[in-house]
């Protein structure tokens, strides 16, 4: 790999970080030539670590006008969520019936609470981690449209997701409850795993709604206080 990747991919980490640590404030714009001298590269890793940022939804670069962080509208979220809620009752809904035992006894023991596999302390790898959860159960439905769909929907709040999994309590729940929702579903109880999905994806939300919220308003008292 040669250095000019390497930097291109340090300057992408360090912007996502900034990002998502609230450091670059949502809305505000940024610039090649500022971001350049700032990491001490030319403007050719810049442009690809901003290209990258656009196409995962971090960052948007306007035509003549430059390139600004996503905001972040906590309204907009919600409405993604409930759309995700949606699509993940049924989603479970298909998995009941089309799912082989097999496998949800696959996926339940990668969630158990006393070996939690894949467990790690970087947020984005749990994110991952736990969005494959949810896609397993989307895409062993049979239904592509439903797993498409969800996975877009993912695109959407994969930003504030990613909170959830800061807080080492969120991460013991999460796998208290996906393991417990592939046991209803073994049982074949599949309204017993919607209303546990139901909870689990709601507290998620104002988990991650209120941490935003929070480091939002801290940021901004920061700036005033300059």
């Amino acid at each position: 790999m040669s250095v000019e990747k390497r930097s291109s991919r340090d300057v992408y980490d360090a912007l996502r970080e900034m990002i998502l640590s609230f450091e670059l404030y949502p809305g505000s714009r940024i610039t090649e030539t500022e971001l350049a001298d700032k990491f001490g590269v030319s403007r050719t890793p810049v442009r690809g670590a901003l290209q990258r940022l656009e196409a995962e939804g971090y960052v948007t670069i306007l035509s003549k006008q430059g390139c600004f962080v996503r905001n972040i509208d906590i309204d907009s979220l919600t409405s993604y969520y409930q759309v995700r809620i949606t699509l993940e009752m049924l989603s479970l809904e298909n998995a009941c019936i089309h799912m082989p035992e097999s496998e949800l006894k696959n996926l339940a023991e990668a969630w158990n609470p006393q070996h939690q596999k894949g467990r790690t302390d970087n947020a984005d790898e749990m994110e991952a981690w736990d969005e494959a959860f949810h896609m397993t159960l989307a895409e062993a439905g049979g239904n592509f449209a439903l797993a498409e769909y969800l996975n877009d929907i993912n695109h959407h709040i994969r930003v504030i997701r990613r909170l959830d999994f800061t807080d080492p309590h969120r991460v013991d729940k999460t796998y208290d409850e996906h393991y417990l929702i592939c046991q209803h579903l073994l049982r074949r109880d599949l309204a017993a795993a919607q209303i546990l999905m139901r909870a689990h994806i709601t507290r998620s939300e104002q988990f991650a709604r209120t941490l935003t919220l929070t480091q939002l308003a801290r940021h901004k008292s920061s700036h005033a206080r300059q």
